[in-house]
């Protein structure tokens, strides 16, 4: 009769132990409150913000002002506070009855809210209209031994070689092999990148070619042949000075 009832205590024990703990897990269950489609869309809105990309440059970035730029503002109930605004060289403007702001850097509808603000002292719900008259167009400067430097207009996407071209192309004193692009990154920082222009020429492949941005500049520098060409007898130029090899 011992193995019996030892077999049965070992039984009766495990009962318990399952027992007890179903018992936790139904207390556990009550007492955590039952999630409501809700909060799963909100944990899902939360997970998908939490993995979105970010770091991403706007798409369609608006217009900066700049020293120099000038704007009309039109008050739609008050017009005897229309004027024609120009941006200083220290970036301020001068408002009638409404003082100095500074606004270099702002966009339009930046400077619209801007202009409300400072009214709204003198007028009540301002409706101001803003629009640009006269403001730097875009462009970049192509430099040293090009058919035409200067400065030119940047009216749609263009890249390095493409300007070249616009700017009358390579002279017989270009050194293809070290296009120089001056990229200003910062107030006080310029970027220069060197290009190879011959070899992608003459590979018949542009997918390194940059495009420009307003303010770039290139420099097409002197090849070595011309630099020393004056120096050299006129008789032995044929030889070698062919200045499409560099």
């Amino acid at each position: 009769m011992a193995k019996p009832c030892s077999r049965m205590l070992r039984t009766m024990r495990g009962c318990a132990w399952w027992c007890l703990a179903l018992l936790g897990l139904v207390l556990s269950a009550a007492g955590a409150p039952p999630a409501s489609p809700s909060d799963d869309a909100a944990g899902n809105r939360e997970q998908a913000q939490s993995t979105a990309p970010s770091g991403f440059p706007e798409r369609n970035p608006r217009y900066a002002l700049r020293k120099g730029d000038s704007f009309d503002v039109d008050f739609a109930f008050s017009p005897e506070f229309n004027q024609t605004v120009v941006v200083q060289p220290d970036g301020f403007i001068t408002l009638r009855g409404a003082g100095s702001l500074h606004v270099e850097g702002q966009t339009i509808p930046e400077l619209t809210e801007t202009i409300k603000k400072a009214y709204a002292s003198i007028l009540h719900n301002p409706v101001v209209t803003v629009a640009l008259k006269d403001f730097e167009k875009p462009y970049f400067i192509a430099a040293g031994q090009v058919g035409k430097p200067g400065k030119y207009d940047l009216r749609s996407d263009i890249t390095l070689v493409e300007a070249v071209a616009i700017a009358g192309g390579f002279t017989e004193s270009s050194k293809h092999s070290q296009v120089v692009l001056f990229r200003r990154v910062s107030d006080e920082w310029v970027e220069a990148r060197l290009f190879n222009v011959k070899q992608m020429l003459q590979a018949h492949d542009l997918s390194e070619d940059a495009h420009l941005r307003p303010g770039d500049m290139i420099y097409v520098p002197q090849n070595a042949i011309s630099k020393i060409r004056k120096y050299m007898p006129t008789t032995s130029m044929g030889a070698f000075a062919d200045p499409t090899h560099y």
